[in-house]
């Protein structure tokens, strides 16, 4: 069944963040998207031209009648709009059962609400991911000193907070954050420089961070609204907390790279083009490489078949191509391009064969990193066929030597 994930922010009429953005992450992770929307704002690339907050009691009502009805397996909070919905909402995730007249306990019956009402515990049950909203991205302010003050009470309902810089100086700094929520996710993303590192900071464990070339993509409005929405997504289909984020960096990397050009600048990121495979669970068939006699020949052959060349080696002898539901082929021509070798990707990689390797199946070769920016472990089928298991992640459709396909 799919991750029932509750978004709770403010409705962007350019689609690119708020609502729209999680909406969008949700449905392409694999989850169901349920919405209680705090506020609508009149937007677009150029700025936020007007904002109408709903009321505390509206809000409320919105998750209490998806709460009641379809359960939650992770929730994300955005923006807020007004220091009442804060408290409101914090209220609700202490509380439950006691934040909104039970006017519809006949509908659902006493089983229902209990079930409910056992779900739903903030950091001691269901995952919460609070992303604290305070600026948009074209410097529109989206969180008073009222709204702000009031956000302490939901850091200490999180299982996550995720502030950028500017965000968690306004939180009062990083232990701040820590003597509330059990685990801080500091992006760096206004931290400038070539580099964007991310660092998960929480109480039990050592911190981690990750580093990667910053894209300089004109289109970066909803970065925030996306990781945060993907890392509820991921933990609400039970992934760890660390590869939850490891991987939602992967979704929102991607979705900057294939953002499309709608508008000249701070557009809508690409969601819809991303190739989740390497973030979804589970096995994806996604490669296979053949074995190949005349590079040139082989290339016009892919093309015309109507195939879009993305990797164009041929002082290797190897050239890549990618279907239109994101599969690729590859060719290989000259001394150890071998047989046809089948790949099958997977988000964990390393977990999944040492659980093959414990049910007896031998591997030549272990999970480890290749040159061209894969994670790769090789085994063969009784008929002697070559397996590839690997990890691609953002560099499944951006390897070296790709080309330029656009």
């Amino acid at each position: 069944m799919a991750a029932r994930i509750l978004t709770i922010a403010g409705s962007d009429s350019g689609g690119g963040a708020g609502i729209q953005a999680d909406i969008k992450t949700i449905t392409m992770l694999g989850g169901h998207a349920m919405t209680a929307i705090t506020a609508i704002t009149a937007q677009n690339s150029r700025g936020v031209d007007a904002v109408q907050v709903l009321s505390a009691d509206m809000v409320i009502a919105q998750i209490d009648a998806v709460a009641h009805d379809f359960g939650l397996d992770a929730i994300k909070i955005g923006m807020l709009g007004s220091p009442q919905i804060a408290e409101a909402l914090a209220d609700w995730l202490t509380d439950p059962s006691s934040s909104f007249p039970r006017t519809r306990e006949s509908r659902f019956g006493a089983e229902a609400e209990q079930e409910r009402d056992a779900r739903v515990r903030g950091n001691d049950g269901i995952p919460v991911i609070f992303d604290p909203v305070m600026i948009a991205s074209s410097g529109a302010v989206l969180a008073d000193q009222a709204t702000i003050a009031a956000f302490k009470r939901l850091m200490a309902c999180a299982t996550l907070v995720t502030p950028n810089l500017p965000e968690l100086e306004a939180l009062g700094g990083e232990g701040a954050v820590l003597e509330l929520a059990p685990a801080l996710l500091i992006k760096g993303g206004h931290a400038g420089g070539d580099t964007v590192t991310d660092r998960l900071v929480t109480r039990k464990a050592e911190p981690m961070h990750w580093s990667d070339p910053r894209i300089a993509s004109p289109h970066s409005h909803g970065t925030g609204c996306t990781l945060s929405s993907a890392i509820a997504t991921l933990l609400g289909q039970g992934v760890p907390l660390d590869q939850a984020v490891e991987r939602a960096r992967v979704f929102v990397r991607l979705a900057l790279r294939d953002a499309p050009p709608i508008v000249a600048s701070n557009g809508p990121m690409g969601h819809q083009n991303v190739r989740n495979d390497a973030i979804a669970p589970g096995w994806h068939l996604n490669q296979i490489t053949l074995a190949a006699i005349d590079y040139a020949a082989s290339v016009t052959f892919y093309r015309t078949l109507g195939l879009t060349q993305i990797v164009d080696s041929p002082a290797n002898g190897y050239a890549r191509f990618e279907a239109d539901n994101g599969a690729t082929l590859s060719i290989h021509v000259g001394e150890g391009s071998g047989g046809t070798v089948t790949y099958l990707e997977c988000a964990d990689l390393d977990a999944r064969v040492s659980a093959l390797a414990s049910e007896g199946l031998a591997f030549d070769q272990v999970p480890q990193d290749e040159s061209w920016g894969w994670r790769e472990a090789r085994l063969c089928d009784p008929a002697g066929n070559v397996i590839c298991l690997y990890f691609g992640g953002e560099n499944r459709r951006y390897p070296p030597w790709r080309i330029a396909t656009e």
